[in-house]
């Protein structure tokens, strides 16, 4: 039979209920501070540095949502706070899906090269003219970085190409221009073998220009992209990506 003040103090104490509120509100604090970082650099009320600092604290937030989440799972087993257990289980699924995204992210930036400078041609790069005076004004470089920059995307994106089609070289112009506004890019300029545009990143609004060339070939009309980050040593692989991914759009438009 229970005692008076055993129904006052549960099995456990107030550990449990200081555990939980504890995990739900450093959770809480990282998705504050990890959402907040992106938008707060995009709309110029910090500067980057201190984005990645807010991105930090709250990798770390989460980091001990998890560890706290963890004790309140064991606390609520060894006591049989059912409610405890059902806390934990959120908050650490909370963690998980919470730390999913900068850990994916982690994990491209060890495997990708230290290089924001992609293109299917690298012996005769597509040159940025219209968009020169924006990549002038930015701090990465408006030409090819050379040889070593070559090197290094074949080793790591060798599937970066060219792309070739049959078809008529303004039939072909059309479709990327379709694409390119499909991706939602802001077009510079557009013409009779060449477009330029900026893809901005969504959450912290990183600017990355793009140039598509048109070369027309006995076997059809060759096209060549080139994707260039304005700001930040390595792109973790965007820019292949964002080639890639375009090209193949554009081969499904043609066909």
């Amino acid at each position: 039979m229970a005692t008076p003040s055993s129904a006052q103090h549960p099995k456990g104490g107030k550990w449990p209920t200081l555990l939980a509120w504890l995990s739900v509100l450093a959770l809480l604090g990282a998705a504050i501070l990890m959402g907040l970082a992106g938008p707060a650099y995009r709309w110029e009320f910090i500067p980057l540095g201190d984005a990645f600092s807010l991105l930090r604290y709250g990798v770390y937030l989460a980091a001990a949502a998890g560890g706290l989440s963890l004790l309140l799972l064991i606390l609520g087993a060894m006591t049989r706070r059912f409610s405890a257990g059902v806390v934990a289980i959120v908050v650490l699924s909370g963690t998980v899906a919470l730390l999913y995204l900068p850990w994916q992210h982690w994990q491209r930036a060890q495997q990708a090269p230290v290089i924001h400078d992609i293109t299917t041609d690298t012996q005769n790069p597509p040159a940025f003219d219209a968009l020169r005076d924006a990549r002038e004004a930015a701090p990465n470089a408006v030409d090819y970085p050379g040889e070593e920059t070559a090197r290094q995307q074949q080793e790591a994106y060798p599937e970066v190409a060219p792309l070739v089609v049959s078809a008529p070289a303004p039939s072909v112009l059309g479709a990327a221009q379709a694409e390119v506004e499909a991706a939602g890019w802001q077009i510079e300029t557009v013409t009779d073998n060449t477009i330029e545009a900026t893809a901005t990143t969504p959450w912290f609004g990183f600017k990355d220009d793009v140039v598509i060339r048109l070369t027309e070939q006995e076997n059809g009309v060759r096209v060549d992209m080139r994707s260039a980050s304005r700001l930040g040593a390595s792109d973790v692989g965007t820019n292949a990506l964002r080639i890639d991914t375009f090209l193949d759009r554009l081969r499904e438009r043609l066909e």
